[in-house]
């Protein structure tokens, strides 16, 4: 039953998962740790740091880490573990794939027609929306941890501050800024 489950949420995701896998993660936050409860929320932050980090578009990244911690959790099996997490992967690309082979024909064919200019138009501001929930999501205490521990929460603001200064206005590339982060986490942290 855990594989239709894991299987129908999945395909939901990819189907309305719009503005990439970072517009997807909110989504997939709200599924797997607050309406199913397959994994806690810590679980659900370290594995999209891992998503992150490892190569590959992060949505997808994530759908293959969740639905293999999904099945582990519930059935305690390395194997089955293996196919939740084959069963999330072609869940959330089937519907994109899909989609992308329809819509490229037909895209060809009526891009310069108002309608499909005014659904871009529409879109854009959801997908700005989708992208900001997924921040605002991730602004929780396992990430920060809380003023009841002084020291681990302003290291994670600093670290937090650092790197979106870093990357936005003095230009350290992101994965550097990744490995500064992760240096200066295990010497202050």
């Amino acid at each position: 039953m855990i594989f239709l489950t894991l299987f129908y949420t999945f395909f939901m995701i990819g189907l309305f998962g719009f503005g990439g896998g970072y517009g997807m993660i909110s989504l997939i936050q709200a599924e797997v740790v607050y309406d199913h409860h397959w994994m806690s929320s810590t679980e659900f932050t370290n594995i999209l740091a891992i998503s992150q980090m490892t190569p590959g578009p992060i949505g997808i990244n994530s759908a293959t880490y969740c639905g293999y911690t999904a099945v582990y959790n519930l059935t305690g099996s390395t194997w089955l573990g293996v196919l939740g997490s084959c069963t999330a992967t072609f869940a959330l690309m089937l519907p994109c794939f899909t989609l992308m082979v329809v819509i490229s024909k037909l895209f060809m064919k009526y891009m310069n027609t108002s309608p499909v200019q005014s659904v871009f138009l529409g879109l854009r501001p959801a997908v700005v929306g989708l992208l900001a929930a997924a921040t605002l999501l991730l602004a929780n205490k396992e990430n920060f941890s809380s003023p009841e521990n002084p020291w681990q929460f302003y290291v994670s603001i600093f670290l937090f501050a650092s790197t979106f200064v870093g990357t936005k206005w003095v230009g350290i590339n992101p994965i550097k800024m990744i490995l500064y982060a992760a240096f200066a986490g295990l010497v202050l942290l």
